[in-house]
């Protein structure tokens, strides 16, 4: 069959640029006014006509047209001219060709064929997804076995015994905590900042103590809650500092 017309196969029925079909039909009137006129006939864009802006190549993009081949027909008897009489017969001898069984076979082919591409990417897609989750899992693991054991603990612990879970002593702790306006000290003991303090992350202990020069005596000491040291955990992490366990991940 000698091509009349550039036939789309691209989408799910074959298509015709209605601009192409306006110059093929000879039709005098300019295409803008005369594609509106077609549209009025009652045909449903999406159904009938498809419409796409063309690409600019300098002025004002344009509005194109891919017609359907029944509406394409349509339109060709409309014209009443021999024109239209041939490319109305070449759309007929077109259809009938895209229903034979071969060609339905072939489409059924070709669909079955994309679903197959189509489900060999989802495949890899979620295969790659499966190895990312891994390697987040492996690089999380050290800081969800260190939280899992603040949670699991329910006593209060010292600043020092904090501070080996960093590796570092509980004096060099406590700068730290100072230095990142988390707390600062009040006659000998470390308190939170009022934007800490109603957090529940510390619990003030009186201690029994005995002064250099034998004397009796208590001291207020600061000890962390479990809430608290997830709290510092955070906080640390933000500037750097990781327990032990997750610097040697």
């Amino acid at each position: 069959m000698n091509e009349v017309l550039k036939i789309n196969y691209e989408a799910e029925q074959p298509t015709v640029s209605a601009r192409e079909l306006h110059e093929q039909l000879h039709i005098e009137t300019p295409f803008k006014k005369w594609i509106d006129r077609m549209c009025d006939y009652g045909f449903e864009e999406s159904k009938d006509f498809w419409t796409k802006m063309s690409k600019s190549t300098g002025g004002r993009p344009s509005t194109e047209y891919e017609l359907s081949i029944d509406m394409a027909k349509q339109i060709c008897m409309i014209q009443r001219s021999p024109e239209g009489k041939q490319i109305r017969q070449y759309f007929i001898d077109l259809e009938k060709a895209w229903n034979t069984p071969e060609q339905i076979m072939a489409r059924a082919l070709k669909m079955a064929n994309h679903s197959i591409e189509s489900l060999k990417g989802r495949c890899k897609f979620l295969g790659e997804q499966v190895v990312e989750q891994q390697q987040i899992i492996t690089e999380l693991q050290p800081k969800a076995n260190y939280v899992d054991m603040i949670l699991q603990s329910k006593s209060l612990v010292t600043i020092t015994q904090i501070a080996k879970d960093y590796g570092m002593s509980g004096r060099k702790l406590n700068k730290i905590l100072k230095e990142l306006k988390i707390q600062y000290k009040v006659g000998g003991q470390w308190v939170l900042y009022s934007k800490y303090q109603n957090g529940g992350y510390v619990h003030s202990r009186t201690i029994d103590i005995t002064r250099t020069d034998g004397r009796a005596d208590v001291a207020m000491q600061t000890e962390w809650t479990q809430k608290g040291r997830l709290f510092l955990y955070e906080e640390l992490k933000k500037h750097g500092y990781v327990p032990v366990i997750e610097q040697a991940a």
